[in-house]
């Protein structure tokens, strides 16, 4: 009985959070885009040339769920708050690596996993400004692992 009733919990999870997505009206094709659901691809030459997102905009600003895809390859789902990435996201690195967890102003800040696709190893624990710090637990692909603490990226204990 438990099972029935958590994947009904799960089905009225994603549900509504479809259908908040549409409630939201499409983003016009140019001009400001606020309350809005919508694409925008960045054309002009400069430092997000080729970048694009698909998802939810506030006040002209990437606010709410989205995707943001790099011209480089790398790619971001989740929350953004006030143009940045903010709350729970999964960035897939265009190498391989992959974080899943807390943003915070856009940088990786608190609790989360991050893969390491190159050599297989993984992290869970904190985060602050992309580095571990705090409290974790790094697996290497070899068997081993390290549990406690860590400081702006390296291990403390």
């Amino acid at each position: 009985m438990k099972k029935s009733i958590t994947v009904i919990y799960a089905l009225i999870f994603v549900s509504f959070g479809i259908s908040n997505a549409w409630a939201l009206p499409a983003c016009p094709s140019s001009g400001y885009f606020n309350n809005c659901f919508g694409t925008y691809i960045f054309s002009s030459a400069g430092k997000y040339y080729g970048d694009k997102y698909v998802g939810e905009f506030k006040d002209d600003k990437m606010h709410g769920q989205g995707t943001y895809t790099y011209a480089n390859g790398d790619k971001y789902e989740g929350e953004n708050k006030d143009g940045k990435m903010h709350g729970q996201g999964t960035y897939t690195y265009a190498n391989g690596d992959k974080y899943v967890g807390e943003h915070k102003n856009g940088k990786r800040t608190g609790q989360g996993t991050l893969t390491y696709g190159s050599h297989g190893d993984k992290y869970v624990g904190d985060f602050k400004n992309y580095k571990r710090t705090g409290q974790g637990t790094y697996y290497y692909d070899n068997g081993d692992k390290y549990v406690g603490g860590f400081k702006d990226g390296n291990r403390t204990g």
